[in-house]
């Protein structure tokens, strides 16, 4: 009974906690992206070297895509002959490193480790975009053909239009993710409540040298959103696993999943996706153990 209990005070917490925060962070986003066109973000795209891929980096922080809905955009990002280098900076960067999941894991998981994880990653999409540009990997992108835009643009004209349609937005991308993130706080009250901690500190805790790696392997073949793995990570925390074995699962999760990585063999060759599933791998131990430094 008190297992229950703790398992459903967990749930009513987390879940409300989170969709507030959800709507919140993507109404602000939202809002924030009324004003800034599709053309300035290819001109800002559109430089070379560490400053192409800073702002390619840049842009997958403050773009709200999973790993799958970063694919259209990559390919329209290529069409419009963006360099190379700063393309795969964005690709790295956009489904791990956003306001969102920043704003869900500070709640979460303290601001500390939300910090670590966003240096981390940044400066690790930066150095992999600029190294498969150096590396000639340019040369493993097929002929792809795209319509349309960058993102579906607002049009309302006043502000007061802007911020209500912000919402709207908000509310629609809730809907969206919210089987997401019912089941993610639902695995997360039950891991909270009914795992044995002892369990999970032998499986993963900080003594164990490669609960890092394993864990991130263990990600990388799964389709988990970062709204699921967050509220499961916290559980995992307060039972004893490492925070950085936990930041491990959710970028190889988040970052580089079956079904992504399919979506990309259609416009990369076998190399260059293999190149970014190994990027990813090395960004999630990295990041892992920089969070357990902390």
């Amino acid at each position: 009974m008190n297992s229950l209990v703790d398992t459903l005070k967990f749930f009513g917490y987390i879940m409300t906690e989170l969709t507030s925060l959800f709507l919140g962070i993507s109404a602000l986003i939202g809002l924030i992206r009324q004003f800034i066109s599709d053309e300035k973000l290819r001109f800002w795209l559109s430089h070379k070297g560490v400053k192409g891929s800073f702002l390619g980096a840049l842009f997958g922080a403050v773009t709200p895509f999973c790993a799958c809905s970063t694919i259209p955009v990559t390919v329209g990002l290529l069409k419009a002959k963006a360099p190379f280098g700063s393309v795969m900076s964005f690709v790295l960067a956009s489904p791990i490193l956003d306001p969102l999941i920043l704003g869900l894991m500070t709640a979460m998981l303290g601001w500390r480790i939300s910090m670590a994880y966003a240096l981390t990653t940044f400066a690790a999409a930066i150095i992999g975009g600029l190294f498969l540009e150096k590396s000639g990997f340019a040369g493993y992108v097929k002929n792809v053909r795209v319509s349309g835009n960058l993102d579906d643009s607002f049009h309302a004209v006043t502000f007061a239009a802007k911020i209500r349609e912000a919402f709207r937005q908000a509310w629609r991308d809730l809907r969206a993710v919210l089987i997401y993130l019912v089941i993610g706080v639902a695995a997360g009250a039950v891991i909270y409540g009914y795992i044995p901690q002892e369990f999970i500190v032998k499986l993963a805790g900080p003594k164990n040298p490669f609960a890092i790696p394993i864990a991130a392997l263990v990600g990388i073949p799964l389709y988990i959103r970062a709204e699921t793995a967050i509220p499961i990570g916290l559980a995992l925390v307060k039972k004893g696993m490492s925070p950085g074995a936990v930041i491990a699962l959710i970028i190889g999760g988040a970052g580089m999943a079956i079904p992504e990585m399919t979506m990309l063999a259609s416009i990369f060759k076998t190399r260059l996706v293999a190149a970014l599933v190994c990027g990813v791998f090395l960004i999630a131990v990295i990041t892992g153990l920089a969070v357990n430094l902390i």
